[in-house]
């Protein structure tokens, strides 16, 4: 049976090229938009976690992902969040994301500095109220006294520091004020506090007491990274299920045509191998067994081929996070691989049913 099946994949080679071909796109496609959509996520929850904050302080009007709502609080609550007990550093964030889904972070250099410092590579903190801290990531190709435009404003560079704390891009949270028309607002306020997490409950309730912050969201950091998930983000998941439905139906129809035909063209020669014996398990196994190869090659070529991409792309665009998630590739296989299966059945079964006479009688 073994030769008889990869003798008919070679016979036809293109259909077979391109039955391959198809399933390994179905596996980019999964591996890539999961690549994308939770390397963001996962990003994201990694330069905040080096932001080092012990809590996190909003307003109960902002939502997870910040920047996608307006500034609403005053930047003097970092002051009276500086007094409760317990809390050593209390920094005010403006975070405004552009059109091309940029974070610019105004800060209070001196606040936002104290939760964990800066790693400078070269330059240093602001000394006007124009200048600009990028990332290594942000600044390739940049150096110190570069101008740069960002929110429709040219800037002076001044400093370049180590990625991984928060955004990739620092202006003075007044500048950030001034431009955005925000002044004097904060989007939310990051806390270090005394022997974290010894006095985080405390902490927490003395915020929820103090006058007029009743309503404020207070988390520790472990409490607000981890609401950054798939699950607890409105349609993440939703549209990760409408992309691998598509990929699905790309894949299954492909092989549904690519095997249909094949039954088709080879009539004659299921009705040798049924008037010699053979059952319709059989012929099922044969038609099977050549999906069972086409969808191990498609597969193995999407998941190089995907692990290929994300290597380019890192490489190109070390700011993307495109990182495949393996257990999605596990994921990706078994969902190519038994759709692949569910597309060659209803052709196998057919070929199973024909009848002898009439198949050899078939030109």
């Amino acid at each position: 049976m073994n030769k008889l099946v990869v003798g008919n994949l070679v016979h036809r080679p293109l259909r077979s090229l391109i039955s391959c071909l198809a399933i390994a796109i179905e596996v980019i496609m999964i591996l890539s938009i999961t690549a994308i959509l939770m390397g963001k996520l996962d990003g994201f929850k990694t330069r905040q976690n080096g932001i080092g904050m012990d809590m996190f302080v909003r307003p109960s009007t902002i939502n997870n992902f910040i920047g996608m709502s307006p500034a609403g609080a005053s930047i003097k609550v970092a002051d009276i969040i500086a007094q409760v007990p317990h809390v050593v550093v209390s920094a005010p964030v403006n975070v405004q994301i552009t059109s091309s889904l940029d974070s610019i972070y105004g800060i209070d250099y001196k606040t936002f500095n104290g939760l964990l410092p800066f790693t400078f590579i070269s330059g240093g903190p602001f000394q006007h109220p124009f200048d600009i801290i990028l990332d290594d990531y942000a600044a390739a190709g940049k150096k110190i006294g570069d101008t740069i435009t960002v929110l429709n404003h040219p800037f002076r560079i001044c400093g370049i520091v180590e990625h991984g704390k928060g955004g990739r891009k620092f202006l003075p949270i007044e500048t950030m004020g001034q431009i955005t028309g925000t002044e004097g607002k904060a989007t939310m306020f990051y806390l270090r506090t005394e022997d974290q997490p010894k006095y985080q409950d405390q902490v927490r309730k003395a915020i929820l007491a103090t006058p007029g912050m009743s309503d404020y969201n207070v988390a520790t950091a472990e409490e607000y990274l981890s609401s950054i998930s798939p699950d607890r983000l409105p349609g993440f998941n939703i549209g990760l299920r409408v992309v691998i439905g598509i990929a699905v139906i790309i894949g299954f129809l492909v092989i549904f045509q690519s095997m249909y035909t094949a039954v088709m063209e080879r009539t004659r020669e299921i009705g040798i191998l049924k008037s010699m014996g053979a059952s319709r398990a059989y012929i099922v196994g044969i038609v099977l067994r050549e999906t069972g190869v086409l969808a191990a090659v498609g597969i193995a070529a999407g998941v190089i081929a995907s692990f290929a991409l994300s290597a380019a792309l890192e490489a190109r665009f070390p700011t993307l996070d495109f990182v495949i998630n393996v257990p999605y590739v596990w994921k990706a296989i078994l969902i190519a691989f038994v759709g692949a299966l569910l597309g060659a059945l209803y052709p196998a079964l057919k070929a199973a049913s024909k009848d002898p006479i009439d198949a050899l009688s078939y030109e």
